[in-house]
């Protein structure tokens, strides 16, 4: 990770002070309607609506009017009407809305409790890889289930290519990180609002997706770095995670589980268990930190300590130092009330020198607060007895339309249309984490009876290699780099046996929509690639990161592709299996119990 160089000029404690100004202006605007629209405010469907664009920058926030006093910093102009007019506005447009009277989560005493997550990508907005597709299904399932479910990521300049209209949360407001004091706004998709003519949605509540704006950081073509990393990556996330905390009392009321993502909102439970402390609205949230690929941490320079705002007291073995440098997934991991992964078996890799990345010992140190829960899929959308994207539907009972699908994908890519032979796929991000290597090895694996396609985009050693590749066998392997989740299903639907040779995987999404395809997958057994394949009735397993190893493994799935009945059989139990984002949503909602009932330890 690349770090900003600049160094602070103020000190953290004058930072901090601001920095709890600002989230009590917000919590004072908040109980009085901060960020809730009028009642009478008319919300327009956003599908109808052309796209409005947000302030370009911070010099670019509407000013308050003469006739309008300005706001104190982070707080939002009153909705006007009387205080219970303003506390019912504020009710409708937050988290306590009258789902929170149904929600599945509640403190110790009954009283319902909803959840906000942090994350630096989500899709379908603006994403990545595995990150912004597991936090966006978590937050819909949880949503489903009736608990009262918000989202918070940075507004980027993707986004407006994916949203139709954005709707203000109150006016812009002030944030102090470092020894900088810059405006951020808060934006919202408007909810829908049922009518007479179309209630039913009242049935289905959806979770609240809100943005951070500030053009400076996140009006760029990338969201993390353009060829690399932004210099600039930690001020970013630190302001992010800031404008949400001093936000956040305009999003929901308490108690409240505040979920972040990954390093770039580690920070989150760092501020708020240190510049908030005692603050009466942010001591009643909880926090939980979920850690999806411990091989990025963010990694800065220790002078980048003083320009995020943090004391140096803190850089320290026990929470933000590690190998001279700052590490804010150690530093949240340390200030949270439970961390997760997103899986069992990653779990216990993470906890050890060999798998740990350089924080098993960090890892071992939360005991019990650290709990490994597999990532599911919405079934839903994976399912190929409706899925609409693919040639034709088949189900494990009848998969003599599978063929058709197969015979499809060879027409797409334009392989002879050869029975009898194994298709093999690959639809990952073309890096060295997946296990590129092997598959390239001189092992004779593109020497196998059978063809190949390979779907995604990545690093350019990768992506020419397996280009030579497709030159030197030309009748049997194809090289895609223009993926979409439409070429992903048709893969699926077409493809044999699934390449997923990781060198570590945390959990994976993949394996579990091919199994649910009868597409079997070939994987090393860690991480959640060893929860959820079974070697020998789901797919085949081997454990050495080794070319030998993998082409062995492959040979056996190709021997067994030769024996129709127990392929058969294989491919039934897979498409069998039940990954269900159901099941992993109540952990979550264990693990969210859980903290609400220890409370921060140093409360």
């Amino acid at each position: 990770m690349t770090s900003a160089a600049r160094t602070g000029t103020e000190s953290a404690p004058a930072a901090r002070a601001e920095a709890r100004e600002v989230g009590n202006a917000a919590e004072s605007a908040g109980t009085a309607g901060a960020g809730a629209a009028p009642v009478d405010a008319p919300l327009a469907p956003p599908v109808e609506t052309p796209a409005e664009a947000p302030p370009e920058g911070p010099d670019r926030t509407e000013p308050a009017t003469e006739s309008t006093p300005a706001p104190a910093p982070g707080a939002a102009p009153s909705s006007g009407g009387t205080r219970r007019e303003r506390r019912a506005s504020f009710e409708r447009d937050t988290l306590r809305a009258t789902t929170l009277e149904r929600s599945p989560l509640t403190t110790t005493d009954g009283t319902p409790a909803g959840v906000v997550h942090l994350v630096a990508e989500l899709a379908p907005y603006a994403r990545t890889g595995g990150l912004g597709e597991a936090a966006s299904s978590l937050a819909a399932f949880q949503a489903a289930s009736g608990m009262p479910t918000a989202v918070v990521m940075p507004l980027y300049r993707q986004v407006a290519a994916k949203v139709q209209r954005l709707e203000p949360v109150g006016e812009p407001f002030v944030v102090h990180v470092g020894f900088r004091a810059e405006q951020a706004r808060l934006y919202r998709i408007p909810p829908w609002v049922p009518t007479a003519d179309s209630p039913e949605r009242r049935r289905a509540p959806r979770a609240t997706v809100y943005f951070i704006h500030n053009a400076h950081y996140f009006d760029r073509a990338g969201i993390y770095g353009e060829g690399g990393d932004y210099p600039d990556n930690a001020r970013r996330f630190a302001f992010f995670s800031a404008a949400a905390l001093a936000a956040l009392p305009r999003i929901a009321t308490t108690p409240l589980i505040l979920h972040s993502h990954d390093w770039h909102t580690a920070l989150a439970p760092i501020y708020l268990r240190t510049w908030y402390a005692g603050h009466p609205f942010h001591q009643e949230v909880s926090t939980v930190l979920s850690v999806h690929n411990a091989g990025y941490q963010g990694h800065f320079a220790p002078q980048t300590m003083a320009e995020v705002g943090l004391p140096w007291e803190l850089f320290n073995h026990d929470q933000l130092e590690w190998y001279g440098k700052m590490n804010l997934l150690k530093g949240g991991m340390a200030f949270a009330d439970a961390v997760t992964t997103v899986s069992r078996t990653h779990a216990n890799e993470l906890r050890t020198p060999g798998g740990g990345f350089g924080l098993h010992d960090a890892f071992l140190a939360l005991r019990d607060r650290f709990v490994g829960i597999v990532n599911g899929i919405d079934q839903r959308i994976w399912n190929p007895e409706t899925d609409p994207h693919i040639t034709a539907n088949y189900s494990c009972a009848d998969q003599s339309n599978k063929v058709l699908n197969r015979r499809a994908l060879q027409r797409a890519y334009g392989l002879p249309e050869r029975e009898g032979i194994p298709i093999f796929g690959m639809s990952a991000r073309l890096v060295a984490q997946k296990g590129l290597d092997l598959i390239l090895a001189d092992t004779g694996f593109f020497d196998l009876d059978a063809q190949f396609v390979f779907l995604g985009n990545g690093e350019r050693r990768y992506v020419d290699a397996l280009a030579r590749v497709s030159q030197r066998y030309p009748a049997k392997v194809r090289v895609d780099t223009g993926f979409s989740d439409v070429k992903e299903h048709h893969l699926m639907a077409g493809g044999d046996i699934l390449l997923m040779p990781c060198q570590y995987e945390p959990c994976g999404l993949t394996q579990m929509r091919a199994q649910r395809y009868g597409m079997l997958p070939i994987a090393r057994c860690v991480g959640g690639l060893a929860d959820t394949v079974e070697d020998g009735l789901t797919g085949f397993l081997f454990e050495d990161y080794d070319a030998g190893a993998f082409a062995r493994a492959a040979a056996r799935a190709v021997r067994q592709y030769g024996h129709p009945p127990g392929w058969k059989a294989m491919v039934c139990e897979a498409m069998a299996r039940d990954f269900a984002w159901e099941r992993s949503e109540e952990r979550y909602l264990s693990v969210y119990r859980g903290v609400l009932a220890a409370g921060w330890p140093h409360r």
